[in-house]
């Protein structure tokens, strides 16, 4: 027989689009020698794929001198970009998020890459600025015999003499596009496109670094934090500080210094809310050094950004979780403010944990990472604790200012007296006492929307999603009650956004005795003005904040004192700093307390901590109110007092005992189908999977199973979910076991297997 012909050639190893975990890998091609030179690591190309050798879009990971049989591979097509976007630390990024968030290479490269890149398509197109869709009557003088929907002469309603985007008329009269389409197609509307409103350029005061003073206790933190950042290893941190001690003026001062001696810093927040007041204070020490990251922005401003981060001209990066990928060399520092909340962990592939990607960079920079909280999250102060991170504490507000006097007011002495209200008489009377003499008051609620379930006196009925197993939530739109005006009602899931008309009668029974229960936002904004006309107020939530500038719109307002009273959920209680705010009100703060799951004592009391910490930051002394069913509840009285070490100490004890992060990791696995039998059985067999991977593990892991069970609410979007929880030590042979798990779950298409079913595995 004839010895194959070998050839020795120039290939490269590339992370192929669309590829599905169970045969996701690096796959070699011929680079043709027309692209010599041109095809280089980090840039994205054109190659034939599969049987059908169709051409794919994949990202060049490796290039390397290779012996094949001739005919063995296939060859590169096309070069998609001009430059490189993925340098070698962002390559390596890629390959650590496909082995710790058990993703594909390409899940990895379009978290990595910013969305004007993600599409080979636009990565030379010339952007233009985003725009949305506008309606507005076609006809001043409509006649009044149309033939209309209630809901359509509810989108009419709002239009007259005026216009609107498609995105806000939903909202304001809980309608779907389709009935404003329909409006269209009839030619009662006419639409057109309008750029979307960009981010505020108003004139930010310029300050310089060395302006600020450092009270004795912040100077000693800052000493040490600057020992560190100038060492020649990487470093970690943890500045914890009660809130109003000044943390910000500390890490700005270490930026100072960073930038002075030629590194450059990444900072980020927690979330967008957040943004619009942390870039107005680097603006104004940094001027155009500094340059903001967030999904608010439009496609040319975010594009405009990475371009000034990517040549140099930005030195500074403030962002939410996906500045942390931002393309910035040099690194001397990277703040992650908040760094206990839970918005820097991805939801959704790459399931990864933006304060490790920080670690990662730091790493690769010899640079300092330092997170900083009022209350930071357990797994971060143990780390402290046992001298993993440097610990720095403020103990002491930098004004001097003491901190709010905290009250715990019993509910059910309320209701036994007979107030049946969300507001307490002591709570109601300091609201009041606030608007005579012209200080403002913070009132959260974590939940929006009116009601929070409607159901049937008669047979019990509650008015459910149909795509997921939760009620829906009462809406209403139109103004509040006190201002008038037409006001309509829809019901709304929260998980798959699906919106329905309100139901009048039970489809079940047909009774009209409806009741509704549960508080929402909308209807603690509709009890304060019933309570208090005069009262100027507003309402921050994802309702109200869904269109652009929103936050920006409503934070400047209100910190303008064009505002009394500001209502709204957690996106309020962080991170703000309003010197005329003395008086906070926290309601029904017991449903976070009782969530079901470990975390809830912790965002409980992180949620009431910082929340307090908004009162009483100028001049004035503060105060706040904490309505509770159970006032003896030791996290509540922990979190008045602001003692996080106490708490620390108590949730510890527990964690300890039940074995829970951070004594322990926790991998989890959910398997998910429109049959809820076959998500069951999917889960059942991925643990027979599991078993048999252990096996072949040559050493012992320890671990520990739990479940399966029905993943929290059971059935979102029409899809049954069914969860395992690994209690285990994240180490890479524990990922090789879950990954191998993983792929040969999905390569399983059997009927008892995953043939019906996905499957997704991440830390927790």
């Amino acid at each position: 027989m004839e010895e194959e012909k070998r050839i020795n050639s120039l290939t490269a190893l590339v992370a192929v689009e669309r590829a599905l975990y169970s045969f996701d890998r690096l796959y070699s091609y011929v680079i043709p020698h027309e692209l010599i030179g041109i095809v280089e690591k980090g840039k994205r190309v054109l190659a034939p794929f599969g049987r059908g050798a169709k051409k794919i879009t994949g990202l060049v990971m490796d290039i390397k001198q290779t012996e094949f049989e001739a005919g063995s591979l296939k060859t590169i097509s096309e070069v998609l970009d001009s430059e490189v976007y993925l340098n070698t630390e962002m390559l390596s990024l890629v390959h650590w998020l496909k082995e710790n968030t058990f993703c594909t290479y390409y899940d990895a490269v379009k978290c990595i890459l910013p969305p004007v890149l993600r599409n080979p398509e636009n990565a030379e197109k010339r952007l233009t600025g985003k725009t949305e869709r506008i309606v507005k009557l076609s006809n001043d003088d409509l006649p009044n015999d149309l033939d209309l929907t209630p809901k359509q002469k509810s989108v009419i309603s709002v239009l007259e003499n005026n216009s609107a985007s498609i995105k806000e008329l939903c909202y304001i009269c809980s309608v779907t596009p389709a009935v404003i389409t329909n409006l269209i197609k009839k030619g009662i509307l006419e639409e057109y496109r309008q750029p979307v409103a960009q981010t505020s350029d108003e004139l930010i005061p310029e300050r310089d670094v060395s302006d600020i003073e450092l009270s004795d206790v912040q100077k000693q933190a800052f000493d040490g934090l600057h020992k560190l950042m100038n060492s020649p290893d990487p470093k970690c941190a943890l500045l914890r500080g009660i809130t109003g001690s000044g943390k910000t003026s500390v890490f700005i001062k270490l930026i100072g210094e960073a930038l002075d001696k030629g590194k450059n810093a990444i900072v980020l927040v927690p979330e967008i809310s957040l943004t619009p007041q942390t870039i107005a204070i680097f603006k104004g020490y940094f001027g155009d050094n500094a340059a903001v990251i967030h999904s608010g922005l439009s496609m040319t401003q975010r594009t405009d950004e990475y371009k000034r981060i990517r040549n140099g001209s930005a030195r500074i990066v403030v962002g939410t979780r996906s500045a942390i990928f931002a393309p910035i060399d040099n690194i001397g520092i990277i703040v992650i403010d908040e760094e206990g909340e839970h918005t820097y962990k991805s939801e959704r592939s790459p399931r990864y944990h933006a304060r490790d990607i920080a670690k990662q960079r730091c790493f690769k920079h010899n640079s300092l990472l330092l997170l900083s909280s009022a209350t930071p999250s357990m797994d971060s102060y143990r780390k402290s604790q046992i001298g993993k991170y440097s610990l720095f504490e403020l103990t002491e507000r930098y004004s001097g200012n003491a901190l709010p006097d905290v009250h715990i007011i019993d509910m059910k002495i309320e209701a036994a007296m007979g107030n049946h209200s969300n507001f307490s008489e002591a709570l109601a009377a300091e609201i009041r006492h606030n608007l005579q003499i012209g200080e403002q008051s913070l009132i959260l609620l974590n939940r929006r929307g009116y009601y929070t379930y409607v159901c049937c006196i008669v047979c019990g009925e509650v008015s459910m999603c149909p795509n997921c197993m939760v009620p829906l939530t009462c809406h209403i739109s139109g103004g509040t009650s006190a201002a008038g005006g037409m006001r309509t009602q829809a019901s709304v899931c929260h998980y798959c956004g699906l919106i329905r008309s309100y139901l009048h009668s039970c489809p079940k029974c047909m009774s009209r005795f409806i009741k509704q229960s549960g508080t929402g936002t909308q209807r603690i904004e509709d009890e304060l003005q019933e309570l208090f006309p005069e009262a100027r107020i507003l309402r921050m939530d994802a309702d109200t904040t869904m269109t652009k500038g929103a936050y920006e719109r409503g934070f400047s307002a209100y910190g303008n004192r064009e505002y009394d009273i500001m209502v709204g959920t957690q996106m309020i209680a962080k991170g703000l700093d309003f010197s005329n705010v003395t008086l906070v009100g926290v309601l029904l703060i017991d449903k976070s307390l009782y969530a079901g799951d470990y975390l809830g004592y912790e965002r409980t009391f992180s949620l009431i901590t910082q929340v307090v910490g908004r009162s009483g930051r100028g001049e004035k002394k503060g105060r706040a109110f904490l309505q509770t069913y159970t006032p003896e509840h030791y996290v509540l009285k922990l979190a008045a007092r602001q003692d996080y070490r106490g708490f620390y100490e108590e949730e510890a004890a527990i964690r300890e005992t039940m074995l829970f992060p951070p004594f322990c990791d926790l991998c989890v696995v959910e398997t998910m189908s429109v049959s809820e039998k076959s998500a069951e059985n999917a889960a059942h067999t991925f643990i027979d999977i599991l078993a048999e991977q252990l096996k072949k593990e040559k050493t012992r892991l320890p671990i520990r199973v739990l479940g399966p069970v029905k993943s929290g609410v059971g059935n979102i979007n029409s899809k049954f979910r069914y969860r395992i929880i690994v209690k285990c030590k994240n180490t890479a042979a524990f990922r090789k076991v879950m990954s191998d798990s993983l792929t040969a779950a999905l390569s399983d298409k059997s009927d008892k297997g995953f043939g019906f079913c996905g499957v997704s595995v991440w830390f927790e």
